[in-house]
């Protein structure tokens, strides 16, 4: 729910700045009337007044501005008064932040002014706007009309009467029937309540109808303005967001708002932070900064940013929440743990996501376990010293291993360039490329021999992307001694059309793997030309070659590393885009692609 501080006397242990204080450059001799001879009209008899002197430096004869702000409970009859013969005087209270006021009470010494302004600053200070006007006479001082004849005028007379002569009081309520607020928290309420400064202009003193004929004393001796307390009523200003709890001066037993009675330091609930609880805590962005609402109670609580405890702060990016349909917008700061991302879901270049930790984990992301040598250093993204979801290296050309550590199959010779191909039918040694001519072999490049079927291990229980001692990445160099695939060409417009492929890509070729019942290779999507019932996007995927010639080969022949024009068919069911011997396989060609492209737009209809 909505929490709402509650409400103490902000004068409290401020002292308020004034413009004179009686005695401050000598001692002055004062006078005034006692208080129970005025509590009643001059008709009925004043007394006799007393005569006292003011010094400032003196303790016993002093009367500073902090008396107006003391304990009116334990120091009753202490007082702040002016300089004799001052008509405008200035009292100023000056607040550290920002606060809530809700009405204020000035208890004169003095008879009441005649013409009084109470003033309010929300910018320390810089601009202030009046809270209320007071006169005997509205119109005459302030060309305003008095609020006893029009309700909710600015000016009242209501408390301008110089009798009493002595404690006569001065009141202002900010939230009157004038001013109906429903939510204390909107905006037109932080206008009428929040201030950081409160001034009272006293403009002209009034004397006290018991001045008559028979007076002893000098009149100056009574010129003077004079106050016994000065009572400031508001809140700390949270926001909806803290409220307090009973507790000792400076410490509270539950977190709930000010730290002192009198000081504007909110402690928050909700989730929110500062002073104020006017933002959101640094790990809960993930949506904008609401104060709570007092009219419904609703919270208005600050939600978490799902950082996958890899981020202690996050900020809220106004763009990302847009793009979510105003669900998420929060951005995770400075990711731990080598991870990065909007929410630090995804491992940084150069590590890789361990699948059997959760994404909470400290460890999820493992660095890159590369052969220096027989990696490649120019993948799709240069950044990336292996594959973030799997780990696999991105090898060289005739190297294999999901660390490139050794040669495909067939390959030989491993080295700054990679492994170079074997000079024989099958395999040969792979530190000197001398011919086998033993066992046949199980695992071998796209293009290449494949031995019986029966002797092949089935891998397809295998989880995707996982390494397993059957099974090797491999590159799908062609050899005319290993076998030669006998290749789509590029006819005619008729006989491209005819054959209704449901794709036509642009894709490079990253890696390759052998699953023994048949192979699959990994391609990164540059360029979609045309689609069909699978959807196709511009990332990486695999696709899967089909064609077994009746020499035991896979065509056709696909190189790591390399771009190619690929036009296909789709299995729709299982979503998996095919490559087979009717498919056409072209290394690309700026001019190639231009050409498919004019037919697939005109000629294919």
């Amino acid at each position: 729910r909505a929490c709402n501080p509650p409400v103490g006397n902000l004068a409290t242990g401020r002292t308020p700045a004034t413009l004179t204080t009686c005695g401050q450059n000598s001692t002055e001799l004062y006078c005034s009337y006692p208080d129970q001879n005025l509590l009643h009209h001059a008709s009925h008899g004043c007394g006799q007044p007393r005569c006292t002197k003011c010094n400032a430096n003196q303790p016993e004869n002093s009367h500073l501005p902090a008396d107006m702000t003391d304990d009116f409970f334990a120091n009753p009859i202490s007082w702040w008064q002016s300089a004799q013969g001052v008509h405008r005087e200035e009292i100023r209270l000056d607040f550290e932040t920002e606060f809530y006021l809700t009405h204020v009470i000035a208890v004169f010494k003095s008879p009441r002014p005649a013409a009084m302004v109470l003033e309010r600053s929300q910018d320390y200070g810089q601009t202030w706007r009046p809270y209320k006007y007071f006169s005997v006479n509205c119109t005459a001082t302030f060309g305003l009309q008095n609020d006893l004849i029009e309700e909710g005028s600015m000016c009242t007379s209501r408390y301008s009467d110089a009798v009493p002569c002595t404690r006569g009081e001065v009141i202002y309520r900010a939230l009157s029937p004038a001013n109906k607020i429903e939510d204390p928290y909107s905006p037109e309420a932080q206008d009428l309540l929040k201030l950081t400064n409160l001034r009272l202009l006293l403009l002209k003193r009034q004397e006290c109808p018991c001045h008559g004929s028979g007076l002893v004393e000098k009149p100056q001796r009574f010129a003077h303005y004079a106050i016994y307390d000065l009572i400031v009523r508001g809140s700390c200003f949270c926001n909806g967001h803290a409220e307090e709890s009973p507790g000792s001066v400076g410490f509270l037993r539950e977190p709930h708002s000010c730290v002192r009675a009198v000081h504007g330091k909110c402690v928050c609930r909700h989730n929110t932070a500062g002073d104020h609880c006017e933002k959101c805590a640094p790990l809960y962005n993930d949506q904008p900064w609401k104060p709570g609402d007092g009219k419904t109670g609703a919270p208005n609580e600050c939600r978490k940013c799902r950082c996958h405890n890899h981020a202690e702060s996050c900020h809220f990016d106004l763009s990302v929440w847009l793009a979510s349909g105003k669900r998420s917008g929060g951005v995770c700061d400075n990711c731990k743990h080598n991870t990065e991302g909007h929410r630090c879901q995804r491992c940084k270049p150069g590590y890789y996501r361990d699948r059997g930790k959760p994404m909470s984990s400290a460890e999820v992301c493992k660095p890159c376990a590369c052969q220096p040598m027989g990696s490649a250093n120019a993948t799709f993204s240069s950044s990336w010293r292996c594959h973030p979801r799997t780990g696999f290296c991105y090898c060289k050309p005739g190297v294999a291993g999901p660390n490139c550590d050794r040669c495909l199959v067939g390959y030989w010779g491993f080295g700054e360039n990679g492994c170079r191909p074997c000079d024989c039918a099958r395999d040969c040694d792979q530190h000197t490329g001398r011919c086998f001519n033993s066992e046949p072999f199980f695992n071998i490049p796209i293009g290449g021999r494949i031995p019986d079927l029966v002797q092949t291990p089935t891998n397809e229980s295998e989880e995707e992307w996982k390494w397993n001692d059957h099974e090797q990445g491999f590159s799908a160099l062609r050899h005319p001694e290993k076998c030669v695939c006998k290749e789509k060409v590029l006819g005619s417009v008729a006989d491209f059309c005819q054959m209704k492929y449901a794709y036509v890509i642009k894709a490079r070729i990253l890696s390759a793997h052998d699953k023994g019942t048949h192979a699959e290779v990994v391609v990164k999507v540059k360029k979609v030309l045309k689609s069909g019932k699978v959807k196709i996007a511009r990332s990486n995927r695999s696709i899967y070659p089909e064609s077994w010639t009746n020499r035991g080969c896979t065509c056709p022949i696909l190189n790591p590393g390399t771009d190619y024009l690929i036009a296909g068919q789709e299995d729709s069911r299982t979503g998996k885009l095919l490559v087979n011997m009717n498919s056409l396989v072209k290394p690309w060609k700026a001019h190639l692609g231009k050409q498919v492209s004019d037919i697939l737009r005109t000629g294919c209809k």
